[in-house]
């Protein structure tokens, strides 16, 4: 079994920052990747972002140029910078921690985004 322990989302304004950070802890010995999903009220789960073990990062397009992922092994945690946050960047994020066996789920953490 993997624990993962989100935090750091709350309210801001469009235009504003927030940093989300996630830890994993237990059985990580096959944790290769680590990432982030979201869902918004009414909408589907969606991929936001990945990286390994090994650090290769991948973005949707729709946070490209604004998200930054970054990973400090030691810790076992990512941390998801985001900065020029809008509106419809409102949504529970979820971290993801994928192991050889299985993938586990954070309990989600809100980032609402309003003026």
């Amino acid at each position: 079994q993997v624990q993962v322990a989100e935090s750091g989302g709350g309210l801001v304004q469009p235009g504003g920052s927030l940093r989300l950070s996630c830890a994993a802890s237990g059985n990580i010995a096959s944790l290769y990747a680590m990432g982030w999903y979201r869902q918004a009220p009414g909408s589907q789960r969606e991929w936001v972002t990945t990286i390994t073990k090994s650090g290769s990062t991948d973005y949707a397009d729709f946070v490209k140029g604004r998200f930054t992922l970054s990973r400090d092994n030691a810790k076992n945690t990512v941390y998801l910078q985001m900065n020029s946050l809008k509106p419809e960047d409102t949504s529970v994020y979820y971290c993801l921690c994928r192991t050889t066996a299985a993938d586990y789920w954070g309990q989600g953490t809100q980032v609402t985004v309003s003026s």
